[in-house]
């Protein structure tokens, strides 16, 4: 894949930071690994990282919005996820799933979703134990210490990071949106990344 069949250009990936993964590797994340940079930290690569998005896109745009749901407990993830939820007009669930949620059908909070999309398969488990009980197909931002147990779509991601979050998910949200024929073109998304991205607070200024 060449960089103009990329979903971004290059660079705009490398400045957000999709790549720069953590010191710690899980066996299934292994493979998506391109290098170990000096400091310690794993590089995922980012043809892997740009294609998987695209076909989780394609995945994503295939189900009733109303049937899919998107998970997010991290700050930084919540306001991307959120927004992705939003523009797809899929079901959102902010911080811990509650047990049951997908299986018991006696809760006043049920759902029966087709699609989940996690975005820390690390700090989301108790999503993919509900997800998994009812096989669920399951999307999944990855980081490389992260568990691939029972994930059917790994997005390998820097799935911490405030401009990696939003980076990722306005892609997924722009190209769902493009499969499912809702707009042409990349130029038809109404949307920039910081529509995605947590606002940072300003810090007061101490009065001397």
């Amino acid at each position: 894949m060449t960089e103009e069949q990329l979903l971004a250009n290059q660079n705009d990936y490398l400045e957000a930071g999709i790549h720069i993964a953590t010191k710690v590797k899980s066996p299934g994340m292994k493979k998506f690994i391109y290098k170990i940079r000096e400091d310690g930290l794993y590089l995922l690569d980012l043809k892997t990282i740009d294609s998987r998005i695209r076909v989780a896109a394609n995945m994503i745009a295939r189900y009733d919005p109303k049937e899919v749901v998107i998970t997010a407990s991290r700050i930084y993830a919540i306001v991307a996820a959120q927004k992705f939820a939003e523009i797809i007009e899929a079901n959102f669930i902010k911080g811990r799933v509650t047990p049951g949620i997908f299986t018991n059908p006696n809760r006043q909070d049920f759902m029966e979703p087709k699609l989940i999309v996690i975005s820390d398969s690390r700090n989301e488990k108790q999503a993919i134990k509900e997800a998994s009980k009812v096989n669920m197909p399951i999307v999944a931002l990855s980081d490389t210490d992260n568990s691939t147990k029972f994930i059917d779509m790994v997005i390998p991601s820097n799935n911490r990071g405030r401009r990696s979050l939003a980076f990722i998910y306005f892609l997924l949200a722009r190209e769902v949106l493009k499969a499912r024929g809702a707009i042409k073109s990349d130029d038809e998304f109404k949307f920039n990344v910081s529509d995605f991205e947590a606002k940072m607070e300003a810090k007061p200024i101490r009065q001397q």
